[in-house]
């Protein structure tokens, strides 16, 4: 079995209990139907706004965790969010256990549907809303960077529904201004480093799509990459990956950003020598590389 799938592509992380922000709502159901898989935290920051820009963290967890928003780097890429006066969603989202692909993306949709309908309750500033994620989280970050303002496509012959009907807001907008990806599977047909299809079953990404590769269901396989979506209309996207990473390869991300490229789409790459899946990738450069990114995606808007 590859190393990717079985140790997954989400890392372990112990629970911050103490991160500095003024004010937490926790357990807040963004899909009102009293489910632990549609809740999330919503973090203020310590300093006082009368509204804060936005960044949704995605938790890492290889699409096999529904309840991992307690342990969404909340001592790093959180932490240091919120100290640079952003508020941060950490919502949980339906594992593969719990339904198939494109659940995954509907739930998040449905978040950013649900701040933009209660960003007075909260003190949100809805005219930015950024994503960032961890690993599968980063899959699913680039994901609503690349589909935003698309309800809907067809990826071979795999006609997907990427919106959803997920809670109450369905007339507000899940566009997002800015994404950030760390250590994603963004190009997940890139997995392998061109060994495709070997290595497939027995995958995280199987077990996502919930059916075996094949010629049948190549299109929906294909349709989990980010790369398939990604055109110049997109919101820009930085990703950070490193060069050590033995769960979702190197290989992959040189991938990803060669097709980027070639769609027009606007984003940087940033290689993190020695870095692996989860470590060495944290580093104070990095995460104010991340700040000053979504500072100017801010200044621009």
């Amino acid at each position: 079995m590859p190393m990717r799938a079985q140790f997954g592509f989400g890392g372990q992380q112990k629970e911050v209990k103490n991160m500095h922000c003024s004010k937490k709502f926790a357990d807040v159901n963004y899909a009102d139907d009293g489910q632990v898989y549609h809740t999330m935290d919503i973090y203020l920051p310590e300093k006082k706004a009368k509204k804060y820009p936005v960044v949704i963290h995605i938790y890492g967890s290889a699409w096999f965790n529904n309840n991992g928003k307690g342990n969404a780097d909340l001592g790093t890429v959180c932490s240091a969010l919120l100290n640079a006066g952003y508020a941060v969603v950490c919502p949980n989202h339906r594992s593969s256990g719990d339904a198939h692909w494109p659940a995954q993306i509907h739930d998040i949709k449905a978040v950013a549907r649900y701040l933009r309908g209660n960003a007075g309750k909260y003190g949100l500033d809805s005219d930015f809303i950024a994503v960032s994620g961890f690993s599968s989280g980063g899959h699913l970050a680039s994901l609503m960077g690349a589909t935003s303002g698309t309800e809907a496509a067809v990826v071979a012959d795999y006609k997907i529904d990427l919106e959803g009907n997920i809670g109450n807001y369905s007339d507000r907008s899940s566009s997002v201004d800015a994404v950030v990806s760390w250590s994603g599977p963004i190009d997940v047909e890139a997995m392998d480093c061109g060994g495709r299809p070997n290595g497939i079953k027995g995958s995280p990404e199987e077990a996502l799509v919930g059916k075996p590769f094949s010629d049948e269901t190549c299109g929906q396989y294909a349709s989990i990459s980010s790369p398939y979506y990604a055109n110049a209309g997109d919101p820009p996207l930085l990703g950070f990956h490193g060069t050590a990473d033995k769960v979702v390869p190197y290989c992959q991300a040189e991938s990803w950003a060669k097709k980027y490229k070639a769609s027009g789409a606007t984003f940087e790459f940033v290689t993190v020598e020695g870095g692996g899946h989860g470590f060495n990738m944290y580093s104070e450069e990095n995460l104010k590389r991340m700040i000053e990114f979504l500072n100017n995606q801010r200044k621009q808007k």
